[in-house]
């Protein structure tokens, strides 16, 4: 997409990060009637057909190698939208995306090498601490299953430059987001009863579709193949604060004073560790 080449890689990220939020608030609002995961269905399926709308894949002219990092891609990609739905499920927004954050933080920790970074795995460490899952005030499951999304969430980045080097534009995500919505039908089928049900909703789903995963992912992509790891880092510890913002103002969630100290532990130890990661791209 040309058009994401004249706009600069932080307003990319920003916009990015703001539009994945206003996706999962309204995604959320559709949990109760249709259930976790006939919403992470839709939201892959609607986000792959409008790609290979726009895009129009060649498909036989992509190399083996184009095919493999997709479609691992794709597997990663619904594994995350799939644990994340889950745990929104049981969690308020900004707690969910604060545990899963812990994917991007040890990403940017592994890639800086320095004395300091034990401070801000202790500093990380205490955050997710205080939002201790076995008090009663936060659903162990949801805990959890927050946790796995955001192993998937740094496979994401680590795969995400690969994909975008290995891949121009929005092809790869276009066939990793299709190949995703194919790993995800034998699991709807066993849903099978409510895949019309939706329908109603589906101007909903379209929607969480184009906030969630099109807008996002497309813009996060771009901006991984302009800009260092340690920049996209630093930029992203502020989504747990985004998300919270976004979880008060849309679904009327409270934190507590604890709670918002712990993302703020957390956002903290994101920042510095990203601040001292290396400028070079991964390459693992």
């Amino acid at each position: 997409m040309k058009i994401l080449q004249r706009i600069h890689p932080i307003l990319l990220v920003v916009i990015g990060m703001v539009s994945v939020q206003w996706g999962a608030a309204l995604a959320k609002s559709l949990f109760a009637e249709f259930g976790a995961m006939t919403a992470v269905f839709w939201r892959v399926a609607l986000a792959a057909i409008m790609l290979l709308i726009i895009v129009r894949p060649a498909l036989r002219a992509l190399s083996r190698q184009q095919w493999q990092t997709s479609m691992i891609f794709g597997i990663v990609l619904v594994s995350m939208n799939a644990t994340y739905y889950f745990s929104l499920q049981r969690l308020p927004l900004g707690l969910c995306v604060t545990i899963e954050f812990v994917g991007p933080l040890a990403v940017a920790i592994w890639h800086s090498h320095r004395a300091l970074d034990f401070v801000w795995v202790a500093l990380a460490a205490l955050g997710i601490a205080l939002l201790n899952p076995f008090s009663g005030h936060v659903d162990a499951i949801g805990f959890v299953l927050a946790l796995i999304a955001g192993a998937c969430w740094g496979l994401y980045i680590i795969l995400g430059e690969k994909l975008g080097s290995a891949t121009p534009g929005a092809l790869g995500l276009t066939i990793a987001m299709s190949i995703g919505s194919l790993v995800l039908v034998p699991l709807k089928i066993i849903d099978a009863p409510q895949w019309l049900n939706i329908l109603p909703a589906l101007p909903i789903a379209a929607a969480v579709a184009l906030l969630s995963s099109v807008i996002p992912y497309s813009l996060e992509i771009e901006a991984l193949r302009r800009m260092p790891t340690k920049v996209f880092g630093i930029l992203m510890s502020m989504e747990p604060a985004c998300a919270a913002v976004v979880g008060f103002l849309l679904l009327g969630e409270r934190l507590t004073l604890w709670q918002c100290i712990a993302i703020g532990a957390v956002m903290t130890a994101s920042f510095g560790s990203a601040r001292g990661a290396s400028n070079v791209p991964m390459d693992a």
